[in-house]
């Protein structure tokens, strides 16, 4: 779990070194935009803006029952990143599992991409897809119930 906040981490104690140096020398309205994009791109690089993970086996049984896709990623991924800020509100649809949270998550990567933990890696129908296009992603959903 803590493997997940490394490199959030480290963006905020770099992003504050960073910010420090200006605001010792007086330049605080310099020092301020600096932690401000340090601090964001911690927030980005880090598990929170990725929808709730699940359990491998959950994510397979859940698929099973209600035929939306199972998303395999990992924190700091750019491509994961990339995936779940493309799909937007209906990335909230998909099965979401860590694979640095759950072994048998990495394991089942590793078995559909030749022994890699490639991420992500989308599994609509049974079928693992590595790194799919986020339309793509999004048209295996089914169509939203109209309220």
């Amino acid at each position: 779990m803590m493997r997940a906040w490394i490199l959030p981490l480290l963006l905020l104690v770099c992003g504050s070194l960073v910010a420090a140096t200006p605001a010792v020398r007086g330049f605080a309205a310099a020092a301020v935009p600096l932690l401000v994009l340090f601090v964001l791109l911690a927030g980005l690089h880090s598990p929170l803006v990725f929808p709730r993970s699940i359990g491998a086996a959950e994510a397979r049984r859940r698929s099973e029952l209600d035929g939306r896709p199972v998303v395999y990623w990992r924190a700091g991924c750019p491509y994961c990143l990339r995936l779940r800020l493309r799909l937007g509100r209906d990335a909230g649809r998909l099965h979401w599992v860590d694979i640095w949270r759950d072994p048998a998550a990495a394991a089942a990567v590793r078995e559909a991409n030749d022994g890699n933990e490639t991420v992500p890696t989308v599994v609509v129908a049974g079928r693992p897809h590595t790194n799919p296009d986020p339309a793509w992603v999004r048209g295996q959903l089914a169509p939203r119930p109209r309220a």
